[in-house]
């Protein structure tokens, strides 16, 4: 559904999308290459577990929600494709620290 219209001059690198190595242009938009490669949902959401990708592109809608090395709640439109990133899809509201709390 999803494909790269021109092949940026870029190093690709592997990273890791729910236990499957994929190879993406370093510094490429994670959302992006996350649409191309058909990894989805990117979320469920805590009411309801409903199922959500990105929407938005911009960081404003929040629906592209993943897990990024063992970290929740991370945007991956925001987020730029690197060496060795393992992201998993995120289910739910992610458990916060308690505020004051050093996490």
């Amino acid at each position: 559904m999803f494909k790269q219209l021109a092949q940026p001059d870029r190093p690709l690198v592997g990273i890791v999308l729910s236990g499957r190595v994929v190879s993406a242009p370093e510094g490429e938009m994670l959302a992006a290459v996350l649409l191309r490669e058909g990894f989805g949902p990117f979320r469920t959401t805590p009411a309801g577990g409903r199922e959500r990708a990105a929407y938005c592109m911009m960081g404003v809608c929040f629906d592209c929600l993943v897990t990024i090395d063992g970290r929740p709640n991370r945007q991956a439109c925001q987020e730029r494709v690197r060496a060795g990133i393992c992201v998993e899809p995120q289910q739910g509201a992610a458990l916060l620290p308690a505020i004051g709390s050093k996490a």
